[in-house]
């Protein structure tokens, strides 16, 4: 676009800005979630601050003793929860509520619940007494049936119980309570010499009956929150723990009795393990972070600055949306919500200038998923990796930049390679922001900046992200929406809400990580894969792929990792891959599964904003985001893609694969500086692949194909090529 001096029209409509990121930091209200007003309100609002403040002071202050913090983690999650999402549709006007019998019956529950919960009560004193242990009949008669019934009869009632939206229903009130019984006895239990008998014959049943009711309640708020992907998948995980011995071949095992499985899938072999331990921790506080980004409004200053600066492109907002995508993922780690956030401004923007409401979608889902693997946050998957790894998680972000820019470079060729194909026009400068009003704000960086520099400095992920969200509050001190102590309070606010999802998830998680560990199912996937490998390790590694992906369908990125990496990476460290490469391997294909069809969130989230049906987008966001299912396998081929190796490896690997990777777009574009005819995509797409292997044999072949290719299309298409970009 030529640059001339502007007219005071056009200054005038600069100092309008048209296009201006409002509300990216707004968290959308879902379907199911209570509006509160009055008393209600307030009470949920203290309930909210005080669960993000919990977790500030246990983290950097006054610790508390390992299970015990985290079953008073899930519990809070499960308490807000049910009282902000409800389980059912709310009632349009007062003809629809639920009858009156419903409510009392919702009502005579708290009965059993309380009474539950009283005896926990009671339970706690007789064991600081000096008993040794509860009475059986007592554990099971006047605490673990009671809890059961009140749990079950809840969730079923909670399903039926249509109510206005700014009101608890009565059945979630009793769940509410359930949990508060179910953690009082777990700490109880857990904090005395009973300890060590879970998964013994000596446990006290009263363990198993608190574990099937905590495990309904986290399963049912999973529901709630995420849908019933990961929810099926953790049923058929129970499932096979009592079904597993009547199962032929390597599924079978000789089986788990309710007693000895249940008392242990609530500790640290299951849901209080890996996945609750990385919540509890970096994933709240990262949230919280996130919360004080967003409450100072940093969301709408990163969109607005990929507008500026990328905006008069050609194909403008589609490439505003990849930056803005992978800023935004810096803050809120969810594909979906990362589409919703930022698409709904990108995506009316991309149709103006000429992309189709499925190719708008299709942009906006797979940069939105890509800010899974954005560092320096990359998602709650990345903090997992390091808890279950051992990696340090500085580590595992210095080794996602060379990934995360191929990703990211591969879907601006393929946005650009269509806007040239298609002649589309960038924004004109009167539809974008001033950048040089928005480089005056560019401290708003300065959090994010101060999270990398004190993760590299050796500061724990935890230091750091407290230093960051302290950085967050004084930053926006100098800019134009100041955090004093009501905007304070309103961000730990947020953060207690925001955090319901990924906790309830994590949990959920955690249910089929114990499943895994203790009926060994995993080791058997390793020594299937590692049958594989005898014929082909390309072939193992493409079925590792597969169920990867299959595994993470519907379900948000963290449990979809969780689960991978406990099914498929140990097979894939079995057969000779180092654990960093194949920790990396299952976490991009559980990423991708977002835009994956035929269940793809974050397409199905796109395609519900442009309008375009939801199957064509995912298959489109598929097409867009081809890259993010080969860059796993050049991890295998080539380590030095993750940093492992020398620094001439890592140069050359890093320069043929970003070659490769633009071959590869061009490619999928049928564009690369004109017209590709069919021979010459199939030529180029071999040329992308021989430089995406990372080979040196292979690295020349491929440099040598791609730029035969460039002096054929400069010499045969350069006059076509500037009548199209003239246009």
């Amino acid at each position: 676009m030529s640059h001339t001096p502007q007219s005071r029209d056009e200054a005038a409509r600069d100092e309008a800005q048209p296009v201006n990121a409002e509300g990216a930091d707004e968290v959308a209200v879902e379907a199911n979630r209570r509006l509160y007003y009055g008393w209600q309100w307030l009470l949920f609002g203290i309930l909210a601050i005080a669960y993000s403040l919990f977790h500030l002071v246990s983290l950097n202050i006054y610790p508390l003793e390992t299970w015990s913090f985290r079953i008073l983690h899930i519990a809070g999650a499960l308490i807000l929860g049910y009282g902000l999402y409800a389980g059912t549709q709310f009632a349009d006007d007062d003809s629809r509520r639920s009858a009156a019998w419903m409510r009392w019956l919702s009502y005579a529950l708290l009965v059993p619940a309380l009474y539950a919960l009283v005896r926990v009560i009671m339970m706690q004193q007789e064991m600081s007494a000096g008993a040794m242990r509860i009475a059986p009949e007592i554990e099971a008669w006047h605490f673990g049936y009671p809890l059961i019934l009140a749990t079950v009869a809840g969730i079923l009632l909670s399903w039926s119980y249509r109510q206005v939206r700014d009101r608890l229903s009565p059945a979630d009130l009793v769940l509410m309570v359930c949990a508060l019984a179910v953690a009082g006895y777990l700490l109880v239990m857990f904090n005395s010499p009973l300890r060590a008998s879970t998964g013994t014959s000596f446990a006290p049943m009263g363990i198993s009956y608190a574990a099937i009711a905590g495990s309904l309640l986290i399963l049912e708020l999973t529901r709630r929150v995420a849908g019933l992907a990961l929810v099926i998948i953790s049923a058929i995980f129970l499932a096979y723990v009592f079904a597993g011995p009547y199962l032929p071949g390597f599924l079978g095992y000789p089986g788990l009795s309710v007693g000895r499985f249940f008392s242990q899938v609530y500790t640290d072999a299951g849901i209080l393990g890996p996945t609750t331990a990385v919540s509890s921790t970096y994933i709240i506080l990262f949230i919280i972070f996130a919360a004080f980004l967003q409450a100072s409004k940093v969301g709408d200053y990163f969109i607005n600055f990929a507008f500026a600066a990328a905006g008069r492109a050609r194909g403008g907002p589609a490439k505003v949306s990849i930056f803005a995508s992978g800023l935004m993922g810096m803050i809120n780690g969810t594909s979906a919500g990362n589409v919703v956030s930022t698409g709904s401004l990108t995506i009316p923007l991309m149709k103006k200038v000429g992309y189709p409401a499925r190719s708008a979608g299709a942009i906006e889902a797979a940069a939105s998923t890509g800010g899974q693997i954005m560092p320096p946050i990359m998602g709650a998957g990345a903090f997992i990796m390091a808890e279950v790894t051992g990696i340090p998680y500085t580590e595992i972000a210095v080794a996602a930049i060379i990934p995360a820019i191929l990703y990211f470079l591969s879907i601006y060729c393929m946005v650009d390679f269509e806007a040239a194909r298609k002649g589309m026009r960038g924004m004109r400068s009167d539809e974008i922001p001033k950048f040089r009003r928005l480089v005056k704000q560019v401290y708003l960086f300065a959090p994010i900046i101060i999270l990398i520099a004190a993760l590299f400095m050796g500061y724990s992920v935890i230091r750091a992200g407290t230093l960051a969200t302290a950085s967050a509050a004084v930053v926006s001190w100098i800019s134009p929406n100041k955090m004093g102590l009501r905007a304070i309070l309103k961000a730990l606010q947020l953060a207690g809400g925001m955090s319901i999802q990924i906790i309830a998830v994590c949990a959920c998680a955690g249910l089929i990580v114990g499943v895994i560990a203790l009926t060994g199912v995993g080791a058997r996937f390793s020594s299937l894969l590692l049958g594989l490998a005898g014929v082909s390790q390309l072939l193992a590694l493409f079925f590792a792929m597969c169920i990867s992906i299959l595994l993470g369908m519907g379900m948000p990125t963290t449990a979809a990792y969780a689960v991978a990496a406990s099914v498929v990476a140990p097979g894939l460290i079995e057969i000779g891959i180092q654990p960093l490469v194949a920790h990396f391997f299952v976490f991009y294909f559980a990423v991708v599964s977002a835009i994956t069809p035929p269940v793809a969130l974050a397409s199905y989230a796109a395609a519900g904003i442009s309008g375009d049906r939801a199957m064509s987008t995912s298959v489109a966001s598929f097409k867009i985001g081809l890259a993010a299912f080969i860059v796993p396998f050049m991890f295998f081929y080539s380590p030095a893609m993750l940093l492992e190796g020398s620094w001439m490896q890592i140069l050359r690997v890093g320069v043929t694969a970003t070659l490769g990777i633009v071959l590869l777009s061009a490619t999928v574009q049928a564009w690369f500086f004109g017209p590709v005819k069919a021979w010459q995509r199939i030529v180029m797409l071999i040329g992308a692949l021989c430089m995406i292997y990372g080979g040196l044999m292979t690295d020349v072949a491929g440099l040598a194909i791609g730029i035969v290719l460039f002096l054929l299309q400069r010499g045969r298409n350069d006059g076509g090529t500037r009548s199209v970009a003239s246009d």
